[in-house]
């Protein structure tokens, strides 16, 4: 690679660091944006595929039962997938998350034909496992590579590729369906896009690189392990359920894929004819990929302390999110299971689309900007992809266990208007421990200066 580094340190020659290109293979830079490709075909491609509302079925039922075992499943997994991922890699890890994907997808052209939910369920069992696996590598490679002061940027750059999937996945159905203007469920057509784009995600995994090849512009690696263990690794996991950090984000963690099966089953897929699903699904992911930019910026750029610009990434995002989830109660207000609306909305109903439209496309933004808040958060704890790929599989494990809870009530026909109380309380109280981990566990640069690398990564694992 050109650089030669520092047995203790992982640090390289300062000369020989300036001389590397900005766009080389190994940089944090090239590695952020392979990775964002591979999410922009897999998890990109599943969240159109989910945020049509039902997996592009008119009965949600089969999609709510997939999407509890999916995160039943995530939710151990996810938890374990930082330990798996400093075990395997990242190519054999993400090798492994991004096939099942492809069998996910494959499920629902199964159930158009036969309408037997037996095999989406396993199949999306089989997809919890592997996007506990491809998410732990994500966050730890979305959070770790890039340097300190610039991770907001870098999480930005991830989710805008990464929603782009979404937005492109919204077309497929769009565009498949558009003079299907009387359709229950999606064409095969649709699903069988959906796993192309898949297929091509689980080849590109097998770019991505070790962390300890990837270097960043200062000469610095992002790990200096190579390889960890089993016994290692089951002895740090089990230490992050210790962590009063982790134990800070929990309600956050919970909450931050809970709105999921209201917004997708019971905002869009209420409201909305099929094809128009489709259509909001391009402006949902797009808005993520607008809010991330404006938060990613807000959290590098505002303050030159960092503390400071957490404290206002939280504060901006808690004002959003009350503004957004009170237009949703408004709206909410209007239709209950048993009393939907007389028909369903198609982009060319003018004034009465504007509005519903508007709503949900501020759910994305609002979606984006949480999310991108909190990786920020987890990126500021810590540098190194070891440590960090635990944390984010915790935060993937916790969230994916709020998230099978959330599919199982909205099978259940809890009320609507519960569902929406819930998904804003869970985001409101999530917003002051927020505040309080910044204040205690983040850290200006100033405070760390002298410190080794090893010095600032681990402290608070107790």
């Amino acid at each position: 690679m050109g650089l030669e580094l520092d047995e203790e340190t992982g640090k390289g020659s300062p000369e020989i660091a300036g001389k590397a290109s900005f766009l080389r293979y190994n940089s944090p830079l090239v590695q952020v944006v392979l990775i964002g490709l591979v999410c922009f075909c897999c998890p990109g491609m599943f969240n159109a595929l989910s945020g049509m509302g039902g997996g592009g079925q008119l009965n949600p039922t089969a999609a709510n039962n997939a999407n509890t075992a999916l995160y039943t499943t995530f939710s151990v997994f996810g938890i374990l997938g930082g330990g798996i991922y400093n075990i395997l890699g990242p190519q054999l890890t993400l090798l492994a998350g991004c096939s099942t994907y492809v069998l996910y997808a494959g499920s629902f052209l199964y159930y158009n034909h036969t309408h037997h939910q037996a095999f989406v369920i396993v199949a999306g069992a089989f997809l919890g496992i592997g996007a506990g696996l491809l998410w732990a590598s994500q966050g730890a490679i979305m959070t770790s590579y890039p340097p300190h002061d610039r991770k907001g940027v870098y999480i930005s750059l991830f989710w805008s590729i990464f929603n782009m999937g979404g937005v492109i996945g919204g077309l497929i159905p769009f565009v498949l369906n558009f003079h299907r203007t009387d359709a229950v469920s999606v064409n095969d057509g649709t699903y069988i896009g959906f796993m192309a784009f898949m297929s091509v995600g689980t080849l590109l995994s097998l770019s991505i690189l070790h962390p300890s090849r990837v270097v960043r512009n200062d000469g610095s690696r992002c790990t200096n392990i190579k390889y960890s263990s089993v016994r290692v690794e089951a002895r740090e996991i089990f230490k992050l359920f210790r962590d009063r950090r982790m134990l800070l984000m929990v309600p956050a963690s919970w909450g931050s894929n809970f709105f999921y099966s209201y917004q997708f089953n019971n905002v869009n897929g209420l409201l909305f004819t099929v094809r128009t699903r489709g259509l909001n699904n391009i402006f949902y992911w797009g808005a993520q990929m607008i809010g991330s930019v404006v938060i990613g910026y807000i959290m590098d750029f505002s303050f030159k302390s960092r503390r400071a610009r957490g404290l206002l990434g939280v504060g901006v995002v808690a004002v959003l999110a009350t503004a957004i989830w009170g237009g949703g109660l408004a709206k909410q207000l209007s239709y209950t299971r048993d009393d939907l609306p007389s028909r369903r909305l198609d982009f060319k109903d003018g004034s009465d689309f504007a509005g519903p439209f508007v709503l949900y496309f501020s759910y994305g933004l609002l979606d984006a900007m949480f999310q991108s808040m909190v990786y920020w958060v987890i990126g500021a704890l810590a540098d190194d992809s070891e440590i960090l790929s635990r944390y984010n599989g915790f935060y993937k494990g916790v969230q994916s266990a709020g998230a099978a809870i959330a599919w199982q009530l909205d099978t259940q026909k809890v009320s609507l208007l519960k569902e929406l109380i819930i998904n804003w309380g869970l985001m409101t109280v999530s917003f002051p421990l927020l505040v309080l981990l910044i204040l205690r566990a983040v850290k200006d640069d100033d405070e760390e200066e002298g410190k080794s690398k090893e010095g600032r990564a681990i402290p608070g694992i107790h």
